[in-house]
This record gives C-alpha cells, structure tokens and sequence, in this order.
C-alpha cells in the first residue's frame, strides 16, 4: 500500500508540473505563431473570425513542439524539489533504490507519449489537412481577398491593390492596382470606376474573375530605359484569375496524411505529395519517435539528477548535465534524419535517438543505484573482532 502511494503521490507531483510548464510554453509559442497569422491574416482583408479560426488550428502543432520540453522540465522540477526537501533521501532510506524511484517517472513519460501519439498520428495531420483546405477556399475567395475599402491589399507577390470605396450594388470607386512582377516593367493602373465580374460561360465551371476598370489611366515604367508610357482608356479588363489559384485541386503534403496512408500506401503518398519514399518514410516513424521521444525525456530528466553527491550550492550542475544529454539525443536525431530521407531503407537509423536516451538513462540509474548502495557490513564486524 506504501508502494502505490508513493507512486501515485510521485506521479500526481510530474503531471501537475508537467501541465504547468505545458501551459506556458504552449502559450508563449502560440502566441509568437498568432502575431504572424495576424499580420498575414488582417492584411490580406480577412475577419477575426478567420484569425482566430487558423490559431485554433496551429494549436495542435505547436503542442507537438512543447510537449517534450515540458515533459524534462516537469521531471526535472520535481526530482529538484523532491531531493531539496529531502523526500528521496527518506524513501532511499526505507530501501527505495533509484531504479524502484524510476518507476513512476517511467509511467509519467508512457502517459505523455500517449499524448504526444494521439497530436503526431491524429490531430497534427488533420488540422494540417484542414489548413490546407482553408487556405485553398481562401485563395478561391476574391471577395475577401480584393474588396476591401481603404486598405492597400497584396493578393498576390508584386501585386498592390487599393479600393477607396465600394457602393452596394459592387461598384468599386478609385482604384489603384500595381503590377511589379515583371522584372523589366512595372506596370500601374488608377480608374475611377471598376467592376469585379465572372466571364466564365457556364456558371457550374471554374469561375474566371476580371476586373473591369473605367475612366482610367495605365502607366508602363520601363526599367531599362526609365521611360514611363502613359494610356488613358475608357474600358479596361485585368485578369484576376492570373493573381488568384481558382481551380478545385488541393495540394496536400506529407503532414497532412495520416501515419497509415504513409506506411500502408507509401507510392499513393509519393505522388500526391511529390516527395521521394525516404522523405514519406521518415515522416511517418518520425511520428513515433517523438512520441518516445517523451519517455527518453522524462527518464534524463531524473536520472541526471540521481548522480552526484549532495552540495549547498544545488544541482544545478546536474540540470546542466541533463540538458546536455537531451541535446545529445536531439544531435543523434539530427545526424540520421538525413541519410533516411536519401534512403528509405535505413528507417531503423531513426528509432536510434531513442536507443541512445534509453542507454543513457539506464546508465545514470546504474551509477546512482551504484552510489547509493548501503555499505557491506561484514567488512566492520571483521575489523571490530580483530
């Protein structure tokens, strides 16, 4: 009954901890992707609604990236605070070795690789999927896109767009469009009037927006000669298809897939993709190396600290010894990621960080158990007899 509680008290101590530095570093990392999709976002004259939809959205990713870090934090805060309150000391002391402390420790990182399973292998793929798919209805979109009062739009690279004003009825009232995508003109339009209309004959196809523009002026720079020609026309149409992807075709990426259509249909994966096998290959064990990745974690974070005798100055050097270790198995990690990718056929090489952080950890415990081992007895009972 001591066992349990010991370990139920332990494990309770790394999740309340873990869910702590999780909560942090989720919204430190959150809120850095939020302020780029703001500005991407607003700029391009989309509602908050929008905004805030693509934020929930990247929430899953970014979980995926700290969950590690608060996994060796967590363990590395408790084991800290346990050892200062001199908790571990006491359970030494009843004869807990640091293999039977190690226990608990091993379950928190088995519940947190469940976790890390269910963002890698479902949620990640799906809200990738489904960015995916909303950037793609948002291209389409060119209402929300271009019709935007008052606001100098980039719909497109080397396209600037501006509407003063627009009337209920679509009339859009000084505009200004900027094409610098040609490296050899620039090419400028201002009309007082346009109209934003579908020249496509049937209306089921593929819609192909033009912009009519009247009573307008279109200025050519020549950037050879640095000329400027000047036209002033009556009626002009521009092809806002050109600037905007309208067709129904989704592009999709290895993210966006899920771990089984990746193993099980790896040549399907390659051609909706457009990656190479090593690159489908990787991704997919990739997914569940990270995922041990939480184990090796919270066992480093605790094992490093089990080694070293006891200073008033604090562990602080076994904190430094541990981060080194982690970034030890993250160096190991970064050395076989590319040669998989060249060749599908060494996706063992990627489990091999995970080999790596286990063997340290196993070792650390040994050292620790080593260390704390009581003191043979027989050897003072021989010298007291003599």
């Amino acid at each position: 009954m001591r066992v349990a509680r010991f370990d139920r008290y332990l494990l309770s101590q790394l999740m309340t901890l873990f869910g702590f530095f999780a909560l942090i570093l989720v919204a430190i990392y959150w809120i850095n992707s939020a302020v780029r999709l703001f500005d991407q976002l607003i700029a391009d004259g989309q509602s908050a609604w929008v905004f805030l939809e693509y934020t929930a959205l990247t929430l899953p990713n970014v979980m995926r990236i700290t969950l590690p870090m608060a996994v060796f934090a967590g363990a590395v805060y408790v084991t800290n605070r346990l050892a200062s309150e001199s908790e571990l000391v006491v359970m030494q002391a009843t004869g807990f070795s640091p293999w039977r402390l190690a226990r608990p420790v091993l379950s928190f990182g088995l519940i947190t690789a469940a976790m890390m399973s269910v963002l890698t292998h479902l949620l990640v793929p799906m809200s990738h999927s489904e960015i995916v798919t909303r950037n793609k209805e948002i291209s389409r979109n060119v209402t929300a896109r271009m019709l935007t009062e008052g606001t100098f739009l980039h719909p497109a690279p080397g396209i600037t767009f501006y509407i003063r004003d627009i009337d209920a009825d679509g009339a859009l009232h000084d505009v200004f469009l900027s094409d610098r995508r040609d490296s050899e003109e620039v090419q400028n339009y201002s009309a007082a009037r346009a109209y934003l209309v579908n020249t496509a004959e049937d209306p089921e196809a593929e819609p192909e927006p033009k912009l009519v523009m009247v009573d307008g002026l279109a200025q050519t720079l020549d950037l050879q000669t640095r000329r400027l020609y000047t036209t002033h026309f009556e009626d002009f149409a521009y092809d806002v298809g050109a600037l905007i992807d309208v067709s129904d075709e989704v592009k999709l990426g290895i993210r966006d897939l899920s771990t089984w259509r990746l193993l099980a249909r790896t040549e399907t994966a390659m051609a909706v993709t457009g990656r190479s096998e090593g690159w489908v290959v990787q991704e997919a064990h990739g997914r569940f190396t990270q995922a041990l990745l939480c184990v090796v974690a919270a066992l480093i974070g605790f094992s490093a600290l089990q080694v070293g005798g006891f200073s008033r100055f604090g562990v602080w050097k076994q904190i430094v010894f541990a981060v080194s270790l982690l970034i030890v198995v993250k160096f190991v990690e970064g050395l076989v990621t590319d040669p998989v990718r060249k060749d599908a056929d060494l996706w063992p090489l990627l489990y091999l960080p995970t080999l790596v952080g286990a063997l340290l950890s196993v070792g650390l415990l040994a050292w620790a158990a080593r260390a704390h081992r009581p003191r043979d007895r027989a050897l003072p009972e021989a010298e007291a007899t003599a």
